[in-house]
């Protein structure tokens, strides 16, 4: 279970998180919600421990990040919306590598990358340069490091962005697969993906916490009941 208290962060007078609170449990895929500048990318970033919080806490699973960071990034996978790749590495070799630095080796290594391969359709390209490599396969090789060690908690910073049709379905079946089992947050501005993957919607505008409710839910709270509709309306309500 992730629990956020309480949590802020201000840089300089400009509070980019301000006071918010959640949790989300296994088997939840959440699609995080927001304009630009509402504070989902600083959110993910202390959810992930990367920045600290100036108040408030995140526990993973009972454990405050902030104080057993490395315990709890154990339990954490995450891709940014740039991702992180080498591009003059093969798949094999960055996955390898990213697997290393999570000690995992041998066997488990091999177990571990065979079954990741299969989820996210890369067997194909495995052996290929990552610079070779077309974006949505690039955006799955930074999926399936950042998962390689079978994380409870997987978060994606805008998973589908720029990929083709056949790419985000392909992107959007795996997601719902893992998310029945682990915890999936999603930030995304796809209206249509927020409906296909998640079970629950955290809306953020500046900074807040506006609204923590499941995408039917969401849509029903206007009479057009389109989820791309209340999102609008909500976030212009609340400037």
């Amino acid at each position: 279970m992730i629990t956020v208290k309480n949590l802020c962060k201000n840089y300089g007078e400009i509070k980019a998180v301000d006071n918010v609170n959640f949790c989300i449990s296994k088997g939840e895929v959440v699609s995080l919600l927001g304009p630009n500048g509402a504070g989902k990318t600083t959110l993910m970033r202390m959810m992930t421990g990367y920045v600290d919080p100036t108040a408030g806490e995140v526990d993973i699973f009972g454990q405050d990040i902030k104080k057993h960071r490395l315990e709890c990034l154990k339990r954490i996978g995450y891709v940014s919306e740039t991702g992180f790749l080498y591009n003059d590495m093969s798949v094999f070799d960055f996955i390898e590598f990213c697997a290393a630095l999570r000690g995992i080796t041998g066997t488990k290594f091999v177990d571990n990358l065979r079954e990741t391969l299969a989820s996210l359709d890369l067997e194909e390209v495995v052996n290929q340069k990552i610079d070779s490599l077309s974006k949505g396969f690039k955006r799955r090789v930074g999926i399936a490091a950042a998962m390689i060690h079978k994380p409870e908690i997987l978060i994606l910073d805008e998973p589908t962005e720029g990929l083709d049709p056949g790419q985000k379905f392909s992107t959007r079946s795996f997601i719902r697969e893992y998310g029945k089992n682990h915890i999936i947050i999603v930030s995304t501005h796809i209206m249509e993906e927020v409906e296909a993957l998640s079970n629950r919607v955290i809306l953020l505008n500046r900074g807040k916490l506006v609204k923590n409710t499941t995408p039917d839910e969401l849509k029903t709270l206007f009479p057009e009941n389109d989820i791309e509709t209340a999102f609008l309306k909500i976030t212009s309500e609340d400037r």
